[in-house]
């Protein structure tokens, strides 16, 4: 009966979930989660694939052990894109003083393996824990989340959950959320030679930007979190005019506005519309927006005196962790659709941000190793206070 973790088998599964590619887009995730559905069920875990959409899946393994919580381990399959400049070929695993190298190391299949050999440990050991053990592995997190999105749409039962992302072992309990509103500035096309005849939609989205800027400057970044630090309001894509010699007659805004736990996205998307309005009393600007870009959610935050909170940085501590935390995340997760069900939870993962979307992206062994200790930890912790 195995208490410690075996680092050549975690380092196998590695090198297998790493060697199927897991781009997104397209996504492709239904390999990945076979992969995992196979490595679990010999460990008597029960499993569901849930292909939401053709070739794109989550998988669900569950382990009833008494009563008590139900805790999830959560992360994602898919990958981003690979991309140009690696020294190797980022769908094979290299192993290089003392880093493991590979398209999904850290963000997020290094934790994957590492919450798949916590489950093996406690799978192994069901003495001293005691409720429902869930691996909850979703497909999309990279671009909308779909796959934690369809997860969360089925009502499902999970008192605590730890999401897997590359954190250096650190414990995060926060994190930004994002609407993109895509916005469609109007104006009216004539010859480029006789332009007092049209209105230019460029000129007119000039004076949205304007505006946009000032709502960020001296409203948006104003509103601060202890752990995520600042909102933000940003155009990210412009595009306007069909022809050289054309005056444009519409030109679109692609927004992107991050918001920090304690904002309501039903609240921002108002001052969108109060914005639009603002233009068009300010200069006759014609704009609307034309729909909403999916993107991973809201912002969420779990207390600092939550108890898997305190467990987490417990484990992280515990485990050579120098800085535990808490810290929050600039970006956007997953934990934001497990809170939506009501789970408290954090976001804990060997590997940095710093190197997971870039050429050469690595987790460095030890954290590796490490990490499936810490989400052991924090499962016995919080599954014997529900003894």
């Amino acid at each position: 009966m195995s208490t410690q973790p075996d680092l050549l088998r975690m380092k196998r599964d590695l090198a297998a979930l790493v060697g199927i590619n897991t781009e997104n887009p397209p996504g492709r995730e239904l390999e990945a989660a076979q992969l995992v559905h196979r490595l679990l069920a010999v460990e008597g875990f029960d499993l569901s694939l849930s292909e939401y959409k053709p070739g794109r899946a989550n998988v669900i393994a569950r382990l009833e052990n008494g009563a008590g919580p139900t805790f999830a381990f959560n992360t994602h399959l898919d990958v981003v894109p690979a991309g140009d400049g690696w020294a190797s070929d980022p769908f094979i695993l290299r192993e290089v003083d003392g880093r493991l190298f590979g398209r999904g190391s850290c963000d997020a299949k290094g934790p994957l393996a590492a919450m798949i050999e916590a489950m093996r440990l406690l799978a192994a050991n069901r003495s001293n824990w005691s409720g429902t053990l869930l691996g909850v592995f979703v497909a999309d997190e990279e671009i909308a989340s779909e796959g934690a999105k369809f997860y969360a749409s089925t009502k499902p039962v999970v008192d605590y959950v730890v999401v897997g992302e590359p954190t250096s072992n650190a414990t995060f309990s926060a994190h930004k959320g994002s609407l993109r509103p895509l916005v469609r500035v109007h104006g009216v096309t004539a010859h480029s030679g006789t332009p007092h005849l049209g209105e230019n939609a460029i000129y007119r989205a000039a004076q949205l930007l304007g505006l946009i800027e000032s709502h960020h400057e001296n409203s948006v970044r104003c509103r601060c979190h202890p752990l995520v630090g600042s909102a933000s309001l940003t155009v990210t894509r412009m595009n306007g005019g069909h022809a050289d010699n054309v005056l444009p007659g519409a030109c679109d805004l692609l927004l992107d506005r991050r918001m920090v736990p304690g904002e309501d996205e039903a609240d921002v998307k108002r001052e969108f519309d109060q914005l639009l309005d603002l233009a068009q009393q300010r200069f006759g600007v014609r704009a609307e927006i034309l729909e909403y870009k999916p993107t991973t959610g809201g912002a969420t935050e779990t207390a600092l005196e939550a108890p898997i909170v305190q467990a987490s940085l417990a484990a992280c501590r515990h485990h050579g962790t120098t800085e535990p935390g808490p810290f929050g995340f600039q970006g956007g997760c997953d934990l934001v659709h497990f809170r939506s069900v009501g789970a408290a939870g954090v976001v804990i993962g060997p590997g940095t941000l710093a190197v997971a979307h870039k050429p050469d992206e690595f987790v460095p062994i030890e954290e590796f190793l490490l990490s499936s200790l810490i989400y052991r930890d924090i499962a016995l912790t919080m599954m014997q206070a529900g003894r």
